[in-house]
Order: structure tokens, then sequence, then C-alpha cells
């Protein structure tokens, strides 16, 4: 009892308590941490990594263009903060990975060795990396329960300019073009208002809201999905295409009729 009372008094004593101190909490915020992680989780369920899966695929598939860390090079751009929506966006429409350089990635079968899961590993290790916008739930992209009239408007204000009314794209500058919308699912049209892909500005929740955005996509679906009454659609490229069409064939027309006519006069005289 007498050892113990003069240790307690010994001029370090409260130095070894502190330090005491400081390893216990320590070890009890690692042990927290590490007993509160998904991946840890995951792994105690039987379940792989997903980060760590998508990192290896990442390796494997990616490094050679956006580098081994992701960090970028002079073939593509750095995807530390695009989140994991920019790379479901670009994988599951096959943009990539890229096949060749060029102005735009343009929308191609998906690769034989991509799978839905593969891409959400992948997009769970960017996402790793540092945040950005994550793939939007089934409710955000639910086209049932949005209001096609609301979204027209929307679309009209914001998109038409480069898709075209009725998402048929067009062509921009320098080799660039706004890519037809008719393939494009629910979830891809959320992820690229969010991500901005390419010459497309990022439509973030400030400037236009989820349920709008669920609104635009309930319009476009509806969109693509009606008859063209009047005839031919032409792609429903706008009045273009129409006017080209009646000018060709309106003066084809006219022009074969009037040989026929003069014709018919001769054979006559």
């Amino acid at each position: 009892m007498v050892r113990i009372t003069a240790w307690r008094r010994h001029p370090l004593a409260r130095y070894a308590v502190l330090i005491l101190a400081l390893a216990l909490v320590g070890m009890a915020y690692t042990v927290f941490v590490q007993a509160n992680r998904p991946a840890d989780a995951a792994l105690a369920a039987g379940k792989a990594d997903p980060v760590a899966e998508g990192k290896s695929l990442f390796v494997q598939h990616c490094s050679s263009c956006h580098g081994m860390n992701a960090q970028g090079t002079n073939t593509a751009p750095t995807l530390v903060g695009v989140g994991a929506a920019a790379v479901d966006f670009q994988m599951s429409t096959g943009r990539m990975p890229a096949a060749n350089p060029g102005a735009q990635a343009p929308r191609k079968p998906v690769a034989l060795w991509v799978t839905p899961e593969k891409i959400s590993n992948i997009s769970a290790y960017v996402q790793s990396l540092g945040g950005g916008p994550q793939v939007p739930t089934k409710d955000q992209v639910d086209p049932a329960k949005g209001d096609a009239g609301r979204g027209g408007e929307l679309f009209r204000a914001n998109c038409i300019q480069c898709h075209n009314w009725s998402g048929a794209g067009g062509a921009l500058t320098r080799g660039k073009y706004a890519p037809n919308l008719n393939e494009a699912t629910p979830e891809q049209i959320y992820e690229a208002m969010i991500t901005g892909p390419q010459a497309m500005p990022v439509f973030n929740d400030s400037t236009i809201k989820p349920e709008e955005k669920r609104d635009m996509i309930r319009y476009i679906t509806e969109v693509r999905a009606q008859k063209d009454p009047g005839g031919f659609g032409l792609g429903r490229i706008g009045p273009v295409t129409e006017g080209l069409v009646a000018w060709v064939v309106g003066i084809s027309a006219l022009a074969l009729a009037a040989i026929w006519i003069t014709a018919k006069k001769r054979q006559k005289s």
C-alpha cells in the first residue's frame, strides 16, 4: 500500500496515467471504427469488399488511361471526386472503356467483361476516392411518379437547344454532339444531369430539383413512345430536315411533271 502511494506521488505518474488513457481511447476508437466499417461488415457476412474488388478491376482495365490511383494522365482525366454516378453512366452506356480517343466518346455496346456487379464495384472504388454524386435510387428515377407536363416545360427550357424537343440529339461544335436520348434509361438520364458528361453542363439539385429531374424523365420517356401521325418522322430532327425533304422531293416532283407534260405535247405535235 505504501509502495502504491509512493508511485502515485512520483513526478512521472501523471504522464504515465495520461499515456495510458490515450492508449485506451485509441484502442476503443479503433474497435468502434472497425466494427462499423461497411467493408468489414460485408466481409463478416461472407461477402467481398466492393471497394477492394473495384480497385482490382480498375487497375486491370482503367489504370492505363486514368492512372494507377485514378489521378488522371495525358490521355484521360482524373476520377477523384467525380462520384459513382459518373462511372455508372459512362460504363453502363458503353462509353467506357473507350475504344479510340476522339472529340467525344460515343454510346456503344457494353464490353463483354462488364457486368452490373463490376460496374457497381468500380463505382464504389471511385466513390471512395473523394465523394461526388452517387447513383440515384429507383424512386428518384421512377417515371410513373413524375409529371410529364412540368417535365416538358423544364426540358424545353434547359435541354431543347442541344437535344431537340424530342431528345433526338444534334450537332455541336468541334466534333461534339448531343446524343440521342431514345436508348437512355431513366437512371442514365438522371446521372447525365448530375454529372455533366462530356459537353453537357451539370444540373445539380440547386439548379434542377430531384423531383423536377424525375418530371423530365417522365417527359422524355413519353415522347419517345409517341407515334408520328403525320407520316414519316424524319428522325424528329425538326424543320431543317423537313424543309430539305420538301425542297428536294417537291422540286424533283415538279421537274419530273414538267418533263412529262413537255414529252406529251411533243408526241401530239
